[in-house]
């Protein structure tokens, strides 16, 4: 099984956007079981609780499912634990490599978000519990869940 991890500050906006999106993007790819999704965030200010209010209302407009997510920190075992760790901005991705350590030095499977999204404008997927703007994130999110899940099934056709 393959196993992805998306990474932002404190797990209530945009990686938990990106987990329910690309849960969604499994299902309806007849995907699901195969390849596996969570989140997490580098903070540890809202453990436990559900995505922000305006993901939510978002992903509701949208009729994605956000059930049973909810926010819990970035551990040292996840990077044995998943394939690909994204994270939504340069921040979260210097804090998940000082999580991890020497470990992650050089490591492919951390990168960041905007990596997928090509002709970006930014190298950060702009945090909306500052902006307020979840459509734009919504929007980088369903691209660069569409081009991660392209990339998973390019790199690895046989496991997924």
């Amino acid at each position: 099984m393959i196993r992805i991890l998306f990474v932002c500050l404190g797990n209530i906006c945009r990686s938990p956007m990106a987990e329910a999106v690309f849960r969604h993007q499994l299902q309806a790819g007849g995907l699901e079981g195969r390849i596996e999704v969570d989140s997490a965030g580098t903070g540890d200010w809202h453990l436990c609780k559900p995505p922000h209010e305006g993901t939510r209302a978002l992903l509701d407009r949208y009729g994605i499912s956000y059930e049973g997510i909810r926010a819990r920190q970035v551990l040292l075992d996840d990077f044995n634990e998943f394939d690909y760790i994204v994270c939504m901005d340069s921040a979260n991705e210097r804090d998940v490599r000082k999580v991890f350590g020497s470990r992650a030095d050089g490591s492919a499977k951390v990168f960041k978000f905007m990596d997928l999204v090509p002709g970006k404008t930014s190298n950060d997927v702009p945090d909306p519990y500052y902006t307020g703007n979840f459509d734009e994130v919504y929007a980088l999110v369903e691209e660069g869940c569409r081009n991660l899940l392209a990339k998973i099934l390019q790199e690895h056709p046989e496991r997924a």
